[in-house]
């Protein structure tokens, strides 16, 4: 059996030792279907059972060797299990594991607080208030538009995605996720087209001559799970200004784009935009459940003083152990050479990909900033096709938008050339060959 390295990345190549997904994960995945509820994991056809996992790497539990190209949905930032996040993890927890969330705090959370505020774009002041996922933080930016404007509708985008809890369904674009659910999701929300301007501006002059009382707008910098759509330069800016001009609040969701993800610490710093509040996760803690809501002091400041008991807590806020490992996590990012490493690495796969697939008929588009990037093909079956057949050469991936013809690309920050451009030339030549069983 293969073992991962103990190193502080692991960027080996795929090694295949059975078909995929193989006669363990097959098993496994019967078992699954006997005891999960069936709305979570898609059991048709079989996924592959993660096993472990280190840097780049997973391993199955049928000893397949892969190259994940996901980040775990964008969470391992650092890398999978990054020894210096897993011993700040081990040592916290040893000391104080868990705490009194909102009633006595850890000195770590009040650390961790102080790390976060620091970041606020543009070096405002700014407070937080801690989660436990991405739901959490875009739920606390809800809250806190409301009680700052006073007003409880939102301006979000067509292709957002913000979580599927009951608070964040409702700024949600997909209806797929929201219809079972209409009954108790108030219908608040308002969507433009992503990316337009002017349309933003028709869609906020209709709904306020219904009446309906806008307070916020809310928008992902880079589109993720709607496809990885990024808005033409000077849409974010001329979001800013819009929302100063009519007296609202801008709520930026870097769940996923955030800590680097795009070359710079928030996607927002690409164009200077500074929000009002800003939900952060995922790659927070790389590999650890945590998130936050920051916003300018002015702001987060509407939220009354608990009298007694806090309005907005939970049981597990500010986990010190999870804490330790986001603090571990941002450390590693300040040593980064200022976020060159991920621009450069990024810049280059997708020269690849274009320069190889500009005259393929099945691809649309080649997009992607940092370690964030996309091949959107013509149909969802393109995409399919090229998601199942890298998983079979060892490349773990992602389909993404909501009619599916997107395939992700987000590895771990700590992929390395050689792992990268195996991984793309792998992509280019299953595509190619795809493309010649297609033609007559």
């Amino acid at each position: 059996m293969t073992h991962p390295p103990t190193g502080s990345s692991s960027n080996l190549l795929p090694e295949m030792k059975t078909e995929v997904p193989g006669p363990k994960s097959r098993q496994l995945a019967q078992r699954l279907s006997r005891v999960e509820g069936q709305g979570v994991t898609s059991l048709s056809p079989p996924p592959i059972f993660w096993a472990r996992a280190q840097g780049s790497n997973v391993w199955d539990v049928d000893e397949n060797q892969y190259l994940d190209l996901t980040a775990a949905f964008g969470v391992a930032n650092a890398g999978h299990a990054h020894p210096e996040v897993v011993g700040a993890f081990h040592q916290q927890a040893e000391t104080l594991l868990h705490g009194l969330g909102d009633v006595h705090p850890s000195d770590i959370r009040l650390t961790l607080l102080e790390e976060l505020v620091a970041r606020f774009p543009g070096g405002h002041e700014a407070k937080a208030v801690l989660g436990s996922s991405g739901s959490d933080a875009v739920e606390t930016a809800l809250k806190t538009a409301i009680l700052a404007s006073g007003r409880p509708g939102v301006l979000a985008f067509e292709g957002s995605y913000h979580g599927v809890s009951l608070g964040t369904l409702d700024v949600t674009w997909r209806s797929d996720f929201r219809d079972p659910f209409q009954a108790r999701v108030p219908a608040q929300t308002r969507f433009a087209r992503f990316g337009d301007l002017a349309h933003v501006q028709e869609v906020a002059d209709r709904s306020e001559a219904e009446g309906f009382e806008i307070g916020a707008v809310l928008v992902e910098p880079i589109q993720g799970r709607g496809g990885d759509r990024i808005p033409p330069r000077g849409f974010l800016p001329g979001l800013r200004e819009f929302c100063d001009q009519r007296g609202w609040l801008l709520i930026a969701d870097e769940i996923f784009t955030g800590f680097g993800r795009t070359g710079k610490m928030w996607a927002l710093d690409h164009e200077s935009v500074v929000p009002d509040l800003l939900c952060v996760g995922k790659g927070l803690a790389s590999g650890l459940p945590l998130s936050a809501c920051l916003g300018r002091s002015a702001v987060m400041d509407a939220w009354p003083r608990p009298d007694p008991e806090a309005i907005h807590t939970q049981t597990f806020l500010g986990h010190p152990a999870n804490c330790a490992a986001a603090l571990a996590s941002l450390e590693l990012l300040d040593r980064e050479e200022g976020f060159d490493r991920t621009t450069a690495l990024g810049a280059a796969a997708r020269s690849l990909l274009e320069q190889n697939l500009k005259s393929a008929t099945s691809v649309r588009e080649v997009r992607g900033l940092g370690l964030l990037m996309a091949v959107e093909f013509t149909n969802s079956r393109d995409a399919e096709n090229l998601t199942r057949r890298a998983l079979e050469r060892g490349l773990i991936l992602l389909q993404s938008a909501e009619n599916g013809c997107v395939v992700s690309i987000t590895p771990p920050l700590c992929i390395d050339t050689p792992a990268l451009t195996y991984a793309i030339e792998t992509l280019v030549q299953l595509v190619e060959e795809h493309e010649e069983m297609k033609s007559p």
